[in-house]
């Protein structure tokens, strides 16, 4: 019977180690591959890539964890307390599609921007001497990213999050004209001595080689040490209450599209992440001449597409006609103009087309049709094509038609009722008669003809 509860008791325990840790290890492991600058082989030498695993916990202490892995791959093993989990991912167990991150040693050191000199002491800190790394992770969407910096005790694989910039847009599309913002969020260790509340914030746009500084807001002294460039907006209230540090473009513009950096700094220390915007303007598309004029068979007619107000300048455009029968075939391209860029970035592009008319299909009428092929949406718009002997009458001409043979029976139901007597004049009435009898029979004829034509279009 004692060998029985002490086999319980023993089972109890392990259970409840196995939960706690199970509760606290709440992050799938993630693989990062280690970058290491010392490769062997002298300075020209490639940096050497080590593949790695870091177990990451967000709440207790760090847990004993094997030091090595099923994985013969895996050279290297770490632990990572996390307390905000910015290292997390959602990848199922077993997944091929696994998070991107490199993992490399990190050095501190002292900033000497205008904006962050202020947060470095006079004196570097004890706590500066440990192993530092740096991880950068980019998430399966791709949209999703992490940069942090973490302290370990010299000679340790147990490493502490310390800094950690996080976004929710790595890449980001947005229409012309509208508000765009970048996310950017950061998160402090409070019970790091770097931190005390001292941090500056920085963002910084890239494009083609070129750079410009946007925003420098020095945290410490409350204060924005380069004005804003004008359509920019942060909120500093959310970014000293919970870290956001996400800034606005009020008005997208083209000249918007390009790399923006977010640099969060803490006394030595800087984490950064970069986001790709892009501003995609679908083209306006409109036919010339319109509408078209009503040309012989066997004339050439020439048709000008003009797209406009697109960006970036990629652009497909291409001729279709849709014919009487509703099958629509293609015509081509036609022939392309260079393109044009108008004051507020935007760009314009013509395609023109001739149209043969001795051949039967083009003869036959029908729709012509302008595509435009672009990343932000295809766009068509179409003018109706007729030609003289071969098309069919429209819709519009059917119901002229109508309205005229609908005149047409009033005003002999006007003669009949003004012109022809009853009574004394019988001879010169039965002519009369036979002249209306006569009237309506054409207008009987006109009818039928136009009620065949209806059923014929339907």
């Amino acid at each position: 019977m004692m060998n029985f509860w002490a086999i319980c008791s023993i089972f109890l325990f392990t259970f409840g180690r196995f939960f706690q840790a199970g509760s606290s290890h709440s992050c799938p492991a993630l693989e990062c591959w280690y970058i290491n600058e010392k490769a062997k082989g002298g300075l020209t030498s490639p940096p050497s890539q080590d593949k790695s695993l870091l177990h990451i916990w967000t709440e207790g202490q760090h847990a004993d964890m094997p030091q090595e892995s099923s994985d013969p791959s895996i050279q290297r093993i770490y632990t990572v307390a996390d307390p905000a989990a910015t290292l997390c991912h959602d990848s199922p167990r077993g997944s091929i599609s696994k998070p991107f991150c490199e993992l490399s040693r990190f050095q501190p050191q002292s900033s000497t921007i205008e904006w962050a000199a202020s947060l470095t002491r006079d004196n570097s800190p004890i706590y500066l001497e440990a192993d530092w790394y740096s991880a950068a992770v980019e998430g399966m969407d791709g949209r999703h990213g992490t940069s942090s910096i973490m302290r370990a005790s010299t000679g340790t694989n147990k490493l502490d999050v310390v800094l950690s910039v996080t976004t929710k847009t790595l890449v980001m599309q947005s229409r012309l004209g509208e508000p765009v913002t970048l996310d950017c969020q950061f998160w402090a260790d409070p019970a790091s001595p770097l931190y005390e509340s001292n941090f500056a914030v920085e963002w910084r746009y890239q494009s083609r080689g070129n750079g410009r500084l946007l925003l420098a807001y020095d945290g410490k002294a409350d204060r924005l040490s380069e004005m804003p460039e004008e359509g920019t907006v942060m909120n500093f209230e959310g970014l000293h209450r919970n870290g956001n540090a996400s800034l606005t473009l009020q008005k997208a513009q083209v000249n918007h599209t390009g790399m923006y950096i977010c640099m969060v700094y803490l006394p030595h220390l800087l984490a950064q992440i970069t986001m790709q915007l892009e501003i995609v303007e679908p083209p306006s598309l409109s036919i010339q001449p319109s509408p078209l004029p009503l040309p012989h068979p066997g004339q050439t007619l020439t048709v000008q597409c003009v797209a406009s107000g697109f960006a970036p300048h990629s652009l497909e455009l291409s001729w279709e006609l849709k014919g009487p029968d509703g099958k629509t075939r293609s015509l081509g391209g036609g022939r392309l103009s260079g393109h044009r860029q108008s004051w507020d970035g935007t760009f314009s592009q013509d395609a023109r087309l001739e149209l043969n008319l001795s051949d039967p299909e083009l003869a036959s009428g029908g729709e012509v049709i302008c595509v435009a092929v672009h990343p932000g949406g295809t766009r068509r718009t179409s003018v109706p094509l007729r030609v003289i002997g071969f098309s069919s009458p429209s819709i519009e001409d059917s119901m002229a038609m109508v309205g005229v043979a609908l005149v047409l029976y009033g005003l002999i139901k006007f003669v009949s009722w003004t012109f022809i007597p009853s009574g004394s004049n019988e001879a010169e009435g039965t002519d009369k008669a036979s002249l209306f009898h006569n009237l309506i029979l054409k207008q009987n004829v006109l009818f039928d003809l136009i009620f065949n034509f209806l059923q014929k279009e339907k």
